[in-house]
C-alpha cells in the first residue's frame, strides 16, 4: 500500500531542485511584476471590502467587537497599520446613513477588482490548465462576489470564536491551593485560530482561482508553504517597523499607505509563489515545455 504520492516522494528526495525549480519558473512568469499588480487592486479593494462586510455584519454582532477582531487579524496582514484602518473603517460606520446606491455599486465593483487580476494572475502560473479548459465568463464575473460572501461569513464565526476564546481568558482555575490564569491559554488559541483561518483562507484561495478543479491535498500544500513563509516575513515586518524603519519621516503623511502597499505587495509575492509551488508540483512527471518562440524578457539580451 502507497503511503504517500510519487510526486511528494520525488520532492522530499531532491527538495533542493524542486525549491530551484519553483523559483526560476516564478521568474519566468513575472511573479514579481504580476504581484505588483495584485497588491495595487488589493489596496484599492481591501477598504470598500472592509466597509460592505462590517456594515452588514455589524447586524449580526456587535460592532466594538467585530472592529477588535478585524483589528486583531488585520495586523497579520498589515503588521503596524491594522489600528489606521479600523479608525478610519469606525468613522466610516459613524456616517453609515450616507451611503446611496450609486456608493454602494461603486464600493462593491471595488471590492472584487483585486480578486478578477488575481484570477488573471492565476492563469499565467497555471498555464498548462488554461491550455486545456478555459472558465465560463459568467463564472469568472460571478466568482468574486461569491467568494466575498463567504469571507463575510467566516469572519462572523471567526468574531464569534474569537470572543468565546476571549471570556475563557477572563478565567482562572483553582489548582493545588492556587488560581491560574487562562489568559495564557487564550491567546494560544487565539493564535492558532488566527494561523488555522490563514491557512484555510489561502488553501481555498488555491482551490477557487486556478481553472479546473484542483485536488484539496495540492491546494494545501500551497496554502501551507504560503502561510508558513508570510508567518515569518511578518515577524520581520513588524521587527523593521518598530526599530529600523524611518519610512514616517521620508513619506509623512503617507506612511500608512506605503506601508499598507508594501505588506501587499510581500503577501501577494508570497501568495503567487505558493501558486507556483502548486503548479510545479503538479507537474512532476510531465515533459518539460517548450519555451515560446519570443519570450518576454526584461534584461538584455
Amino acid at each position: 500500500m502507497r503511503i504517500i504520492s510519487p510526486q511528494f516522494a520525488q520532492v522530499l528526495g531532491s527538495p533542493g531542485t524542486f525549491g530551484w525549480r519553483v523559483l526560476k519558473n516564478f521568474r519566468a512568469n513575472q511573479g514579481l511584476l504580476l504581484a505588483g499588480a495584485v497588491a495595487y487592486y488589493a489596496l484599492l479593494s481591501v477598504v470598500p471590502l472592509l466597509i460592505l462586510t462590517v456594515i452588514a455584519l455589524s447586524h449580526i454582532v456587535d460592532q466594538g467587537e467585530l472592529l477588535s477582531t478585524l483589528g486583531r487579524y488585520l495586523e497579520w496582514l498589515m503588521p503596524g497599520q491594522s489600528q489606521a484602518i479600523v479608525d478610519e473603517l469606525s468613522t466610516f460606520l459613524d456616517h453609515r446613513d450616507v451611503i446611496g446606491w450609486v456608493l454602494f455599486a461603486t464600493m462593491l465593483f471595488f471590492s472584487s477588482l483585486a480578486f478578477t487580476v488575481l484570477e488573471n494572475a492565476m492563469s499565467v502560473i497555471f498555464l498548462h490548465r488554461v491550455a486545456v479548459r478555459r472558465r465560463r465568463f459568467i463564472v469568472s464575473a460571478m466568482l468574486p462576489y461569491l467568494y466575498i460572501l463567504c469571507l463575510g461569513f467566516g469572519l462572523l464565526v471567526v468574531t464569534l470564536v474569537a470572543g468565546s476564546l476571549q471570556a475563557i481568558g477572563e478565567e482562572s482555575v483553582s489548582l493545588f491551593g492556587r488560581d491560574w490564569s487562562l489568559s495564557g491559554v487564550s491567546g494560544l488559541l487565539l493564535y492558532l485560530l488566527g494561523l488555522a483561518g490563514e491557512i484555510f483562507v489561502l488553501t481555498s484561495v488555491y482551490m477557487v482561482m486556478p481553472v479546473g478543479r484542483l485536488h484539496w491535498s495540492h491546494a494545501l500544500i500551497g496554502g501551507v508553504t504560503a502561510a508558513l513563509l508570510w508567518e515569518v516575513t511578518r515577524h520581520l515586518l513588524v521587527w523593521y517597523f518598530s526599530t529600523l524603519s524611518q519610512v514616517n519621516v521620508v513619506y509623512g503623511s503617507l506612511t500608512t499607505a506605503i506601508v499598507v502597499l508594501l505588506s501587499l505587495e510581500i503577501a501577494a509575492t508570497l501568495l503567487l509563489l505558493g501558486a507556483q509551488v502548486i503548479s510545479e508540483y503538479e507537474r512532476i512527471g510531465l515533459p518539460e515545455e517548450p519555451e515560446p518562440a519570443n519570450p518576454l524578457r526584461t534584461e538584455k539580451a
